[in-house]
């Protein structure tokens, strides 16, 4: 089923609807049929006939809420890891520069744990674990403000092209 207000099922619409798997159940035990029970309950035909197969496989087990799908979490030791080897840097993980990008630590985390984050996750995992943005300064390494100040000064003037 898809949700069109891009969310899923709060815990309380998830027991609601296990409630209704569960009356089914009931509805198998007592020997009725899909369209008697699916009459009664509101749903369609096709989802009693789901529920009688998962039933008969699993017993209740089959019908029961699975919970919510959540996103996968790293463990406190998995993340203890992680900001480890952020730490250690790009570099040390064979990038070629010392710039951690979201889809590099997305790749990291899915060599690292085997588990897949979209770089938003990343983002929100991260962001979670008090790690924040930041953007590093573009400058040269070399840079000498005074040069450059003397050259501005100096320079800049005798080669500059008169305006006409």
């Amino acid at each position: 089923m898809r949700y069109p207000q891009g969310g899923g099922l709060t815990d309380a619409e998830r027991a609601a609807r296990e409630r209704v798997r569960l009356q089914a159940v009931a509805g198998f035990e007592s020997g009725e049929k899909n369209r008697e029970i699916a009459a009664v309950l509101r749903v369609s035909e096709r989802s009693v006939e789901r529920w009688r197969r998962q039933w008969r496989e699993d017993g209740e087990a089959g019908v029961a809420s699975k919970g919510s799908p959540g996103r996968p979490r790293l463990s406190d030791a998995q993340m203890a890891r992680l900001e480890r080897e952020l730490d250690r840097g790009p570099l040390a993980h064979g990038w070629t520069d010392q710039r951690w990008t979201l889809a590099r630590v997305k790749t990291m985390i899915g060599q690292l744990f085997h588990v897949s984050y979209t770089v938003e996750g990343t983002w929100r995992l991260l962001r979670r674990h008090g790690w924040s943005w930041q953007q590093p300064a573009r400058r040269a390494i070399e840079h000498d403000d005074d040069a450059v100040e003397l050259w501005k000064r100096e320079v800049w003037p005798r080669v500059r092209a008169p305006r006409r």
